[in-house]
């Protein structure tokens, strides 16, 4: 098709080399609205006749209702089988003038930036719909207590919303850089043609404005060599992929019978061939390894790129395998995660029983000295650590069962106006419920901080829902009106 110099026919084993037809059905509609945008602006500017726009536009519209009656096994690519098709439909004298003042170089991108926008707003409705199941979550669970974590060791009395809520606002940062890249997608590289244009006139605004571009590439070596955005979306997706893989790890971890906090909903695990009573998360699981899979997607982008010379070069076909590949596995993952979010079991009582016999109020009781006697920090955090020992040398008691004696051998080490009837009553008074009551810093477990996190968090997903329906709408309606505009002329 393209071998107007080259006079012998590519070896079968270098065709199946060079080709993407692996990756290139999925932006084969995109082709198709791309090439109807580029013919009906080349009527418009007079380089085609009416007649022979509509034979091209009538075998485009074949192909797009019929995808699959385009051979595709003796080309490189769909954008060479696609053409091939219109020709064989229409004729060369009409099909032969579809490509004037265009470029496979300029074609590829403008497919791939439009299919990467719609996977855009899809992944960002998919996102929505799994922070606001988040957010929900948390608002069942407000006042669930729970132990906070560092190291994997027992550390504060939290509650099992803020935890919820963490992942929420995390995920709301991952929705913030896909809306900010979805700009920088959707600008159209259409008319940059190989590398510097063309001499044919034609209006790049134009075939932009029916395709739901917001603007053009200005400078054509850039909008046909440069793929920086496709490498900030794929940054964005491994980022957003590993937040996803870090909510997996706590879940699967606070599912095990050790922990007991949380149980999965059966639709979402896995079992055993051989162990009858297992009940594993493998969905979890898989979140993890998708993770490391976005992650090795975009390192294997950033080395295709790496060191090219400006200008196309093939070795940027290779990028659409892991570009779109990301696509699919974070918006599948996003999915799945959504599913098992809602339909968690949580069982609260466990919950409540290892906060209540947990040394994680240790740090509670150091700021009640701090704050009730006016004591050093430093000093107030040796008594307390006293105490723990105490309790861990009596065979890991709670603080709550730690005796008199005990108290003032806590404090006899340290000059301290304290009495050891004071320090009881600061310990026995010190609950899993009384140590979130007590908080005052703003992003905390209190009750008061859940409630404004959840409004706040509510009222961001409003809005980028607004934006995401926008967005789309737009799209939605550049592409209807194309659609009109192409009925017009086949009707004509």
């Amino acid at each position: 098709m393209y071998r107007s110099r080259p006079t012998e026919k590519l070896k079968d084993d270098v065709l199946r080399f060079l080709s993407s037809m692996g990756q290139d059905h999925s932006i084969l509609y995109y082709d198709i609205v791309g090439s109807e945008a580029h013919s009906i602006m080349l009527h418009e500017k007079g380089h085609i006749t009416h007649g022979e726009l509509k034979k091209i536009l009538s075998a485009l519209e074949e192909a797009k209702k019929s995808p699959t009656s385009l051979r595709t096994e003796d080309y490189e690519d769909i954008h060479e089988a696609l053409e091939a098709f219109v020709i064989k439909r229409s004729g060369i004298d009409a099909g032969g003038k579809m490509h004037t003042a265009r470029s496979r170089n300029d074609q590829v991108v403008l497919d791939i930036r439009m299919k990467i926008r719609d996977d855009i707003n899809q992944i960002c409705a998919a996102l929505a719909n799994l922070v606001q199941g988040l957010v929900e979550r948390a608002e069942e669970n407000k006042q669930v207590p729970m132990l906070m974590y560092t190291h994997l060791q027992q550390a504060q009395i939290g509650t099992f919303s803020h935890f919820l809520l963490s992942y929420a606002y995390g995920l709301m940062r991952d929705m913030e850089r896909l809306y900010l890249v979805y700009h920088r997608i959707n600008q159209s590289p259409l008319g940059a043609c190989a590398i510097g244009g063309s001499s044919i006139a034609i209006d790049r605004k134009r075939t932009a404005m029916l395709l739901g571009f917001d603007s053009i590439i200005k400078n054509s070596i850039d909008a046909t060599s440069s793929r920086d955005a496709f490498l900030e979306y794929a940054s964005t997706l491994a980022i957003l992929t590993s937040t996803l893989g870090r909510i997996a790890e706590d879940f699967i971890i606070w599912s095990t019978t050790e922990f007991g906090y949380i149980e999965l909903a059966e639709p979402y695990t896995s079992t055993s061939s051989a162990m009858p009573q297992k009940k594993n998360s493998d969905p979890l699981e898989l979140t993890r390894s998708k993770s490391a899979i976005v992650t090795s997607n975009l390192v294997s982008m950033l080395g295709i790129v790496k060191a090219l010379p400006s200008g196309y070069s093939r070795d940027l076909q290779d990028i659409k395998a892991p570009l779109i590949g990301a696509s699919a596995i974070t918006l599948d993952t996003i999915k799945i995660m959504d599913h098992v979010v809602r339909s968690l079991q949580i069982n609260k009582e466990r919950m409540l029983q290892a906060a209540s016999i947990s040394y994680a109020i240790a740090l509670d009781i150091a700021e009640q000295l701090v704050m009730q006697k006016k004591i050093p920090f430093r000093t107030a955090h040796r008594i307390v650590g006293a105490l723990v020992n105490k309790a861990a040398s009596k065979g890991n008691i709670s603080l709550v069962k730690l005796e008199f004696a005990d108290a003032t051998s806590a404090l006899k080490a340290h000059k301290v106006d304290v009495k050891p009837d004071e320090l009881m009553k600061i310990i026995n008074g010190m609950t899993p419920e009384k140590s979130l009551e007590a908080r005052k810093s703003s992003g905390s477990p209190n009750l008061l901080e859940q409630e404004e996190m959840i409004k706040s968090l509510s009222q961001g997903i409003s809005n980028y829902r607004t934006g995401i329906q926008k967005r789309s709408k737009m799209v939605e309606g550049s592409f209807d009106n194309l659609e009109r505009t192409v009925r017009n002329y086949l009707e004509l």
